[in-house]
């Protein structure tokens, strides 16, 4: 069983899909950041950083008790866990791996800049608002381009897609559109489907 500590961001949904994906027995625990819930002294034990998401594993390697903490490590050790969504071959691997941390470090990173600057915040700072904005706006259509001869980002339906879709599904559709960026719209839509991927975007636990 794993316990997902998480919440209803772009970082926290990326372990949902994945535990969906892969059907491993697992089960939700809010964690109210507007409540501030992620200083809590016994979740920091988990996640020294205080974010979201975090993972503990009661039937890790040897039946040890493994805690991981941030999106990127959380899918990767979802994937070698279940052998799903990650291919075994070194160089396909590495594709994922090169994609997987791009999402994980640089888009959703920046990602979350603009969705500060240009919705959440009550200051308006129309530098960051334009800074941001054409930063998401390159990224997308980095994607676009690589997705214009390529099905999923690193070959097969993978971690590194999870890695990407959150924020892609937050600020690409929402925010800017997609309208501009067909093979980005179509690779969103195909995942957007998947039965999975619904379950881990519907109702939140109370």
């Amino acid at each position: 069983m794993i316990d997902c500590y998480t919440w209803t961001t772009d970082n926290g949904y990326k372990p949902r899909v994945m535990l969906e994906e892969t059907g491993i027995a697992h089960r939700i625990i809010p964690v109210n950041l507007r409540e501030k819930a992620q200083m809590a002294p016994e979740f920091m034990k988990i996640s020294p950083g205080h974010k979201i998401p975090a993972i503990v594993d009661h039937d890790g390697p040897a039946g040890a008790t493994v805690t991981v903490c941030e999106s990127g490590a959380i899918l990767k050790y979802l994937a070698e866990k279940s052998g799903k969504f990650y291919p075994s071959d070194a160089a396909a691997r590495a594709k994922v791996d090169q994609w997987l941390f791009y999402g994980s470090a640089t888009f959703t990173t920046l990602a979350q800049q603009f969705g500060h600057w240009t919705i959440r915040s009550p200051v308006k700072a129309p530098p960051a608002q334009q800074f941001y904005e054409a930063n998401l706006r390159d990224m997308i259509g980095i994607f676009d381009r690589h997705l214009a001869s390529h099905e999923y980002f690193g070959g097969a339906y993978s971690i590194a897609d999870m890695s990407m879709y959150s924020d892609v599904h937050i600020h690409g559709v929402n925010d800017i559109g997609l309208k501009d960026y067909p093979n980005v719209k179509r690779w969103h839509d195909a995942i957007e489907a998947r039965p999975a991927v619904q379950r881990a975007w519907g109702p939140f636990p109370a």
